[in-house]
């Protein structure tokens, strides 16, 4: 028998989007990485009156939680530290597992949710230094694929099966994040396995803006760069001249399949943070962009054991250079 996984504020996210876009339970669970019964189990404790809502989820499993094991004491410096890391976007599932592992200090992520919403209705704003909002992604069904117009475009389907399960460094996501009336963009690329992010400001999402920032920021780490998946954006459509650059194969995922790309999706909504979609990125500079991504790398992670994408990332460099 299976050892039920408490999910995270982030997968409940995920959960919400998925099932309004009417995938099986199976299907949603091989997505985010845990059991059947464990989707199942969670769609029939934390529903509501009007369905499966991330926020509504989040709040009734902390309740229970909490209810479980008695009240948790959050002594001043503790709160403190605990509100100085989600001022830094540090989501509570990081604080609690740093807390764990660097000051072998226990306390869990629901206890952290819980203060944040109790500062909410006294009035506070930590609340707004949570990443995930649950917004729902378009679907654009009746939309047109650009898929025939990238010449030479290698299907996802043609992907090596190792990027799939991400047991090797290497494997990268790319995208792109419009400004306000389509002024400016941002290139996003996304390391699976170290989720370590690079990103660049570029003055259009013309196809030859996108190339040059693309092989600009992963030219110094030419050595990790095994494959590329993107879109099938046309800024993508010389993804031959990237390929030759870095030595590197180009994938496309299929057309409105978002989660085929879900670390880069996910990596574009915490920078929509730092740059919100009123943004206007021919006013944004490198260095704004640098010290946001900065901020992503240095953040400790869950799927890492704790550790940052920068740590990952420095080691195997250095290891690589010794």
């Amino acid at each position: 028998m299976g050892t039920y996984q408490q999910l995270t504020y982030e997968q409940r996210c995920q959960i919400s989007v998925l099932k309004r876009n009417n995938l099986s339970q199976k299907a949603m669970a091989d997505l985010i990485g845990v059991s059947q019964p464990t989707i199942s189990r969670e769609l029939a404790r934390n529903s509501g009156q009007r369905g499966y809502r991330h926020k509504q989820a989040q709040e009734k499993a902390a309740q229970r939680r909490q209810a479980a094991r008695g009240p948790t004491k959050m002594l001043p410096p503790l709160v403190t530290f605990i509100e100085s890391k989600l001022r830094l976007e540090w989501s509570p599932e990081q604080i609690t597992g740093w807390l764990k592992w660097d000051q072998k200090q226990s306390i869990s992520h629901e206890s952290i949710y819980l203060h944040v919403w109790s500062d909410k209705r006294s009035g506070g704003d930590l609340y707004v230094n949570l990443r995930q909002r649950g917004k729902k992604y378009d679907k654009r069904r009746h939309g047109k694929s650009t898929s025939g117009q990238i010449i030479n475009r290698v299907s996802i389907d043609e992907r090596p099966r190792v990027v799939d399960n991400r047991p090797r460094i290497g494997d990268w996501e790319i995208d792109t994040v419009i400004g306000k009336g389509h002024s400016g963009a941002l290139v996003t690329i996304v390391e699976r396995k170290m989720k370590f992010t690079v990103s660049a400001q570029v003055m259009s999402k013309s196809a030859a803006d996108v190339t040059q920032a693309t092989i600009r920021l992963l030219r110094p780490y030419k050595e990790l760069v095994h494959t590329i998946t993107s879109d099938n954006g046309k800024e993508f459509a010389h993804h031959e001249k990237i390929s030759k650059a870095l030595d590197a194969k180009a994938y496309f995922a299929h057309p409105y399949i978002s989660w085929e790309r879900g670390l880069n999706e996910n990596t574009n909504g915490l920078l929509r943070q730092y740059f919100p979609k009123i943004t206007d990125f021919k006013l944004v500079t490198q260095a704004e962009v640098k010290a946001a991504v900065k901020r992503l790398n240095e953040r400790p992670r869950k799927l890492l054991n704790y550790k940052t994408p920068s740590q990952l990332m420095n080691a195997v460099r250095a290891k690589l250079a010794a």
